[in-house]
């Protein structure tokens, strides 16, 4: 972990907002010089801003290099759901099959 900010959490909440208000049309050294930080500061609050945003579902800018590796776990966890389902089919099945032979 590296190295806490001497900025509060609502300062740098704030910062983004004010960014944001602008419609992202003024540059970030210009927002952040109003401030009292440097423009790189404000961009990578902006962006750590942006990551904290993504939906678990993926919704939300995603770069190239994340979306293989969600779509990997999304794959994984509905290969799992399937054999979960399958496995209540078979005993669904054989249970139907069961009483099936109970009422003749």
């Amino acid at each position: 972990m590296g190295r806490q900010s001497p900025y509060p959490e609502e300062f740098r909440k704030d910062a983004v907002a004010l960014w944001r208000a602008s419609g992202g049309t003024r540059r970030y050294a210009a927002v952040a010089a109003e401030l009292g930080i440097t423009g790189e500061t404000l961009r990578t609050w902006v962006r750590k801003d942006n990551a904290g945003q993504q939906a678990p579902g993926g919704a939300g800018p995603e770069g190239p290099a994340e979306e293989p590796a969600r779509l990997r776990a999304e794959n994984a966890r509905l290969l799992k759901a399937e054999k979960e389902w399958q496995l209540e089919r078979e005993i669904l099945r054989r249970a139907a099959a069961y009483f099936a032979r109970e009422v003749k």
